[in-house]
């Protein structure tokens, strides 16, 4: 009889039986099912499941989450139900099919553009500071610029051009490649595509607009004719190419013998797909890019844009939390191709800062509770730059009029934003530091839509929240709910050595880095406490080590990113690399123990590649968590800087 027989049992019967499975798979701590009907699941009877901690729908899989005993309870579940598992790339496959055709455009617009974001805006800044100092002139009297005075400035002036350059007029070719690299094709294709499409051969696609059309160079082929325009800047041309060579790609794939595959494919995938780019759906997609920016362009510059930037900024707080933001880096970029500049991403850091300080409002708000501070201010600051799933998720979601706070105070600033005018040099930073890509001619006007956005959401949170939260959420009475783990006392003050591997009660960091309160990590079951209590870490390290001296009871041998350990005070920890990493399928990761090893502090369990997690578009952030305490009661230590095996933060 298995361990969880009569566990298995419960759950194949409440999941809706065998015929209500298309497909199954597990990660380290979760089974992930892909439902026929996920209206026949019965969520209240799995959730008595005695192995069963929780349940949840993400991405179209229905999620069990089990604990480090995933791996026993699976294959268990498996045998009963008499079906086969399958890999998570089948699974998350499967699992579009459970989505709504917008769930999977922005789904794939966002796993497309996630590896571009960061060049964006650092293209973007680049522009501004190249604006700072070679177009507003400041000195003389306001006749002249920095780079008019100085041959430095001139000479940085003309090389950061290097840059934005190649960030905003080569974006096709980090397009493409993206595209092929989400799809799973040939990468070095898509990058080759890319770069016809911006080809110093070509009319460059910025000149098009000013070039009279006899003087626009062709292809002559006889009895056609195929004008030499570069696609220099554009967004949705270059998505339809890309979208081209990969589906060309897969076809010839698979009815191309294996023997002349090498040759064969690239060749007959590469050569049409540059063909169809310059004949067809580049012009198309030109059209298409056009049409969608002008009709948001319209709509901001229109005598109705105060109702539009009002709508836009009240809503865009909730958007992010569904998903459906990414496409506004597309109509972002657009914008900025089709007239040197965007009204639309200013709004966008305005909504980050006002529900940044609908959080700061909180931080005061719970002044005395310490528990909660340890969640707002990181989460205050990090939306002040840009980040705001801790803001949103960690604190004004959980409250809720926080949230609400800042949808009305976005949408205060973004009226005032697109009242006066204000347009942005191309996306920015997020937050604050956003001003450095706001055109100068619109700084002062932005600073006003900024201090709205900042005062509106504090003033109201503030004023709500003093009536609307219980004594027990600010700290000025002690909460009727079960006391939670305390944090360790001077952590900070105690000696950075490694403590004596005799010092059962001691548990170091498995990973150099920022040690973060539990609530901040960006995944429901981890930040929720599902799994049991822990912490967070923003890893500064790539080694995975053992936090103390202890047994592996379970590893992620195909995927290769978490760990579990059973101490020797009974203890059970977990430790799992990046969020949603099991996704990778191992790239990246190097695993350094198998189950039933026997660990001492300090030995390697595990070593990764960050740049690698962060190009899947995955936060590195590691969860560091107590699954089981057995009799003893865990006290944590965050908010301090620690080192793999040396720097306690767990203390029985």
């Amino acid at each position: 009889m298995g361990k969880y027989q009569a566990d298995v049992q419960a759950l194949l019967q409440a999941i809706g039986g065998r015929e209500n499975i298309q497909a199954v798979s597990h990660c380290m701590t979760r089974m992930r099912f892909v439902l026929v009907d996920p209206g026949r699941a019965d969520t209240s009877a799995i959730d008595r499941i005695p192995a069963v901690k929780g349940t949840f729908t993400q991405a179209g899989q229905f999620q069990v989450i089990i604990g480090n005993d995933v791996a026993v309870f699976y294959n268990e579940f498996t045998a009963c139900a008499g079906i086969e598992g399958v890999s998570k790339d089948a699974v998350k496959a499967a699992a579009k099919t459970n989505q709504s055709p917008l769930q999977r455009l922005m789904g794939t617009l966002g796993e497309i553009f996630a590896p571009i974001i960061p060049v964006l805006i650092c293209g973007g800044l680049i522009l501004g500071f190249r604006n700072v100092i070679g177009e507003i002139n400041f000195l003389d009297g306001g006749t002249h610029s920095l780079a008019d005075v100085s041959q430095f400035w001139a000479g940085l002036y003309s090389f950061l051009w290097l840059i934005g350059e190649a960030v905003f007029h080569m974006l096709p070719v980090g397009i493409v490649w993206s595209i092929t690299k989400k799809m799973g094709t040939t990468q070095i294709l898509g990058i080759v595509l890319g770069l016809t499409l911006v080809s110093p051969q070509l009319l460059n696609g910025f000149s098009v607009a000013t070039t009279a059309a006899a003087d626009i160079p062709v292809w002559d082929f006889g009895f056609i004719q195929v004008q030499m325009i570069g696609y220099q800047g554009q967004v949705i041309a270059a998505m339809l190419a890309g979208f081209v060579l990969v589906y060309l790609e897969k076809f010839f794939k698979r009815i191309c013998p294996e023997v002349v595959s090498m040759i064969v494919v690239p060749f007959c995938s590469l050569v049409p797909a540059v063909v169809i780019a310059h004949t067809i759906v580049g012009p198309i997609g030109w059209q298409i890019g056009d049409a969608i920016a002008s009709v948001v362009y319209a709509g901001l510059t229109s005598h109705v844009r105060w109702l539009f930037a009002a709508l836009f900024g009240l809503l865009y707080a909730p958007i992010v939390m569904t998903g459906l933001h990414h496409m506004t880096n597309a109509i972002d970029s657009q914008l900025v191709n089709l007239y040197d500049g965007t009204n639309l991403w200013p709004m966008i850091a305005l909504s980050n800062i006002a529900q940044g300080s609908a959080v700061l409002a909180m931080s005061v708000l719970q002044k005395k509770n310490e528990r909660a501070q340890q969640v707002n201010i990181p989460a205050c600051i990090s939306c002040y730059l840009g980040v705001t799933e801790p803001a949103l998720f960690g604190v004004n979601l959980k409250y809720g009029f926080p949230l609400v706070c800042g949808m009305i105070g976005s949408a205060c600033a973004a009226v005032i934003s697109i009242g006066t005018g204000v347009e942005a040099y191309s996306i920015g930073v997020g937050g604050l530091p956003g001003i450095l890509s706001i055109k100068p001619q619109f700084w002062v006007n932005f600073l006003a839509a900024m201090l709205v956005a900042i005062a509106v959401p504090f003033v109201l949170t503030i004023l709500i929240g003093s009536r609307k939260l219980a004594r027990a959420d600010r700290g000025l009475a002690e909460s009727a709910d079960a006391p939670v783990p305390a944090a360790i006392p001077a952590i900070e003050e105690q000696p950075q050595e490694a403590p004596a591997a005799s010092a059962a009660a001691d548990v170091t960091s498995p990973l150099s880095g920022r040690v973060i309160p539990m609530e901040e990590i960006p995944d429901q079951v981890f930040s929720q406490g599902v799994l049991g209590e822990g912490v967070g870490i923003e890893p500064t390290g790539n080694v995975v080590v053992a936090p103390a001296d202890a047994t592996v009871c379970s590893v992620m041998e195909d995927s290769r990113h978490a760990v579990g350990l059973s101490l020797d005070n009974g203890a059970e920890l977990l430790i799992h690399v990046g969020i949603d990493t099991v996704s990778m399928n191992g790239d990246g990761f190097q695993l350094h123990v198998k189950e039933g090893d026997r660990v001492h502090l300090g030995d390697r369990l595990i070593t990764f590649d960050p740049e690698k997690i962060k190009a899947a578009g995955h936060p590195t952030t590691t969860a560091f968590l107590v699954t089981d305490p057995g009799d003893l009661t865990p006290a944590f230590a965050t908010g301090i800087e620690a080192q793999a095996g040396q720097t306690v933060v767990i203390r029985f």
